[in-house]
């Protein structure tokens, strides 16, 4: 739920810089985007997908457009290579061009996960579709292979392209003196880097009609990940473990539109008290950094009990029907508790971003005592829970059947 709200927060900046609306506008543009896709997604399944695969194309198509473009203005050594690090202070600084590859070395690349999860945060969402797929067997691995060959690709090109074109903005010091910076440090400031690239490129006017268009890449992600929370919430409130009116569906389009719109509701709640709380646009580096780090953590946090959840199947259970083998095995489920775990560490050890971290692992904490108390006695066992139950009691009479 809060995956969403960072992403509208950033769809807000786009389309505040795009038309020029007051920086106090922000929250006007957070409202309308969850009002449309939360009403786009409770109309129906197959209207959500169409919507999904709309602008999704149309992002990926922008993104080719912009690639091109950018490619005659080219300079990965002037522009993006701009970064040193203060030798007194360890803070970034900008130079002329031709900077060292790795200005903050191993530890700059660590320190950087939080954020580059983010390019991939949610996808692991998809197999929730999987009640609306005709081989969910077939298609499942599939459409997960293939978006993260997408989001791999994609995702390096704008990470090279986007800092090495002679991008500016104007920024203001702590002093309150005003300059000019450029490059991969001026997009260390920004809001809305693909516009920034689009300006360089094109100039103010044309690069906002097209910008206007980049947007549906944001989109595109608001609008699944509202799908995966809608799908979230219902599923978890129909085994017991949220409470069950969240699983009531719409009458006629049979979508989980209590889910959707609870899940909106709060993740919205919890921007517009940030953004008013702290005066309006001083929230925003707050929002862009420690709520992205707080949904990164419940990523990551995900994926740790999923890795390790994989090596227990793999121990306890190896000879039960798999519709997928992941080819990667014991090693790539390892390798995912250790990134997850490297990741954790690295937002703890920010003061500013390990707040909003421990923050969620309260909310976690009540989550459990909640089960503890309540939920467990509430539960309606999916089929995958049933047979886990069974095997265990039957392990615990025969020792000899945990092979």
């Amino acid at each position: 739920m809060l995956t969403p709200a960072v992403i509208v927060f950033f769809i807000g900046s786009y389309l505040t810089a795009i038309f020029e609306t007051p920086t106090a506008f922000q929250p006007i543009w957070w409202i309308l985007g969850y009002i449309i896709f939360v009403g786009l997604n409770a109309r129906g399944v197959q209207l959500s997908f169409t919507v999904t695969v709309s602008v999704t194309l149309l992002a990926i198509a922008i993104l080719l457009v912009f690639f091109l473009t950018a490619l005659p203005i080219f300079d990965f050594s002037k522009y993006a290579l701009n970064i040193g690090a203060d030798p007194a202070t360890g803070a970034a600084i900008e130079l002329p061009g031709h900077g060292p590859f790795l200005p903050f070395g191993v530890h700059g690349i660590l320190a950087s996960l939080p954020f580059a999860v983010w390019l991939f945060l949610a996808i692991e969402q998809i197999p929730l579709a999987a009640e609306e797929s005709a081989d969910p067997k077939r298609d499942m691995p599939k459409g997960i292979m293939r978006g993260m060959f997408t989001l791999i690709a994609l995702g390096f090109l704008v990470l090279l392209i986007n800092p090495s074109i002679s991008i500016e903005r104007q920024v203001t010091d702590a002093a309150g003196a005003t300059k000019m910076v450029h490059g991969a440090f001026a997009l260390g400031t920004s809001g809305e880097p693909i516009l920034d690239g689009f300006r360089a490129i094109f100039g103010s006017s044309a690069a906002k009609v097209l910008a206007l268009l980049a947007v549906a890449g944001l989109i595109a992600s608001f609008h699944a990940i509202i799908f995966a929370y809608g799908r979230q919430i219902f599923s978890l409130s129909r085994a017991g473990y949220f409470p069950h009116f969240l699983s009531l569906t719409h009458g006629k389009h049979r979508t989980p539109n209590i889910a959707l719109i609870a899940g909106g509701l709060l993740g919205l709640a919890v921007m517009l008290v940030v953004w008013f709380n702290m005066g309006g646009a001083a929230a925003k580096p707050f929002i862009g950094g420690v709520l992205l780090n707080m949904a990164v953590y419940g990523a990551m946090f995900s994926y740790l009990l999923q890795g390790l959840s994989f090596i227990q199947l793999r121990r306890h259970f190896p000879n039960i029907e798999r519709p997928y083998r992941s080819p990667f095995g014991m090693i790539g489920a390892a390798l995912t508790v250790i990134i997850a775990l490297v990741t954790i560490g690295f937002q703890l050890t920010d003061p500013v971003y390990g707040t909003g971290v421990i923050g969620v692992a309260i909310w976690y904490a009540l989550a459990i005592l909640y089960f503890a108390v309540y939920g467990r006695n509430t539960l309606v066992l999916s089929p995958e829970e049933e047979f886990a139950v069974q095997h265990r009691e039957s392990s615990r009479h025969h020792p000899s059947d945990r092979g």
